[in-house]
């Protein structure tokens, strides 16, 4: 018998924080003083709270492009 990781079952949720909503968007972003320019990291985020993230990134110069959320994410 083949165990399963119980969190590729979980939900996608939002990252902005309380926020419990199932995630529409891929945040994608770096932060150039430590990763190198191709690296990505991700934020999720719902209808809701997508603009909110980006601004904070985009303020920051972190903010790369947003996706909408894909099964493969």
């Amino acid at each position: 018998m083949t165990e399963t990781d119980p969190a590729a079952d979980a939900p996608l949720i939002c990252s902005a924080k309380g926020c419990e909503s199932p995630a529409q968007h891929a945040l994608l972003w770096n932060n150039p003083k430590i990763h190198t320019p191709d690296r990505r990291k991700t934020w999720l985020a719902c209808d809701e709270h997508e603009a909110s993230l980006r601004q904070f990134l985009s303020a920051r110069g972190f903010w790369k492009e947003t996706q909408p959320l894909s099964d493969g994410l």
